[in-house]
Parts: C-alpha cells; sequence; structure tokens
C-alpha cells in the first residue's frame, strides 16, 4: 500500500469512527458521564477534574468512585468546595481509588478551594498558562506547579502527571478534552475558549496507544509524551483544527477490539 493510499485509507478510517463513537451514546460509560450530571460550570470543572484524576482501572470502577465522591460533596461540589471547613473534610479521609486515597483527596480539595477563591478558578489558571506558554504539555507543567504550591504530602504529587517527567499526562489531556473542545456532538463541553482546539494533546493511553501502533501512527513502544507529540504531527495533517476528536476513534476501536 502506497503512502497515498495508506494516509487517505487512515483518514477515512479515523473520520469514521470518530463520527460513530462521538455521540451521546459514549457518555453513558465513560468517565465524562460525571460532569455531565451537572449545569453550572464550575460544577463541571470540579468534577471534571476529580474525575479525571482517578480516571485509571476499570471504568465501571471509576465512575461508581466518581459518583460516591459527588454525592460526598452533596452533588454540589463548588458550593461544598468554596465553603467546606476543616470538619467537613474529615469525612474524604475514608475516600479510596486505587492509590489515591483520603489524604491525596482532601489535598485536592483545599488546592481547589484555593484556585477558585484566589487565582478565579480552573479556566483562568489554564488559560492563563496557556496564553503564556502556547503548548498545552507547558500549561499542564505551569498548573502543577501552581496546583502544588500549597503545603501538601510528597505523595500527592503523583496525581497529577509531570510532562517534565516524560509523563504523557493523560488524564490532563482527557480533562482539557472536554473543557475545550467544542463540535455541537453533546459529548466534549466547549467550556473553555481562551485555549485553542488545535493545540489540544491526545489523552494516550493502553487502547489508544496500542490501535496507534497497528494503524502506523507511532512507533514508540512506550505510551510517554514522546509517542504523544509523534501521534499529534500524524493526527494534525489529517485534521489540523481539531485533532483530538480522533481520540474518539483510537479509544473507540481499542475498547471494542476491531480489526483495523
Amino acid at each position: 500500500m502506497n503512502e497515498i493510499v495508506s494516509n487517505a485509507y487512515l483518514y477515512n478510517l479515523l473520520e469514521t469512527n470518530s463520527k460513530f463513537f462521538n455521540s451521546p451514546t459514549f457518555i453513558i460509560n465513560d468517565p465524562i458521564s460525571i460532569p455531565h450530571q451537572f449545569k453550572k460550570k464550575e460544577d463541571i470543572e470540579i468534577s471534571g477534574l476529580l474525575t479525571a484524576t482517578i480516571a485509571w482501572g476499570q471504568r465501571i470502577s471509576i465512575i461508581n468512585n466518581a459518583k460516591n465522591l459527588m454525592l460526598m460533596m452533596d452533588n454540589q461540589p463548588y458550593d461544598f468546595i468554596i465553603n467546606a471547613d476543616e470538619k467537613e473534610l474529615i469525612k474524604f479521609n475514608r475516600f479510596v481509588h486505587r492509590t489515591f486515597n483520603g489524604e491525596d483527596c482532601i489535598y485536592f480539595l483545599i488546592a481547589l478551594k484555593h484556585i477558585y477563591n484566589n487565582l478565579g478558578g480552573l479556566e483562568n489558571v489554564f488559560t492563563t498558562a496557556f496564553k503564556e506558554t502556547g503548548n498545552i504539555f507547558e500549561t499542564i507543567v505551569r498548573f502543577r506547579e501552581i496546583f502544588f504550591s500549597y503545603p501538601h504530602l510528597e505523595r500527592t504529587r503523583k496525581h497529577v502527571s509531570n510532562p517534565t517527567n516524560g509523563s504523557a499526562a493523560k488524564r490532563i489531556n482527557m480533562f482539557l478534552r472536554w473543557m475545550v473542545r467544542s463540535d455541537n456532538q453533546g459529548v466534549d463541553f466547549g467550556l473553555w475558549k481562551g485555549i485553542r482546539m488545535s493545540a489540544l494533546l491526545c489523552p494516550l493511553d493502553l487502547h489508544t496507544g496500542n490501535v496507534a501502533r497497528k494503524l502506523g501512527l507511532i512507533t514508540r513502544k512506550q505510551n510517554d509524551r514522546k509517542a504523544v507529540e509523534e501521534l499529534m504531527i500524524v493526527l494534525r495533517k489529517f485534521d489540523a483544527n481539531d485533532p483530538v476528536k480522533y481520540d474518539f476513534a483510537l479509544f473507540g476501536m481499542g475498547v471494542t477490539n476491531q480489526n483495523h
């Protein structure tokens, strides 16, 4: 198969599968279903970040634990975080999702409270960082510095990936896709207008990485920052304005075990 035919085949395959999976039916069994429970912008942001933070492992476990976390905040995450005192945070000591434990959870709530009270909220922090850096990986690094600028346990830092160390930062990139991407299909929210969709990065995980390699989109064996950068070069050739829409295709084909 020559390069022209190959590229046309890949383009059509990715376009077709992106359109198929990027629909409201995708929401039901995906962690994005948690922020879709809310209407208020701040609730969507906070529930989205917390859900994305614990988004590893089985999806049903992620969704159930995220639902429990929202319930512990009376299903009003913004109001709870803004108004909660130390006594109200104690109950989160019992929250656990894999290695994300109660101490980690409490720090996340405290850091989010500072961000909304003092820094204009998550959108302002991310958008300001992006305007300064023009690069999503560097934006995540800047966010991470701000997020951990309050007293915290060293162990908690691992729950926000560090691209400086070569991480693909899958969960933060997924969260940013949720907040930034807008295509009127009803899945991603498109709430944040200050970050370009063209700059977004594919949330590379086991499924998307395996499919991308089978299709010859990447050659790197590790699912790391360099693999994401390699993948985005190809995806931006197929759609320069909205390259991460192909995340739906790669992930969808991976979880449904389609032949490629």
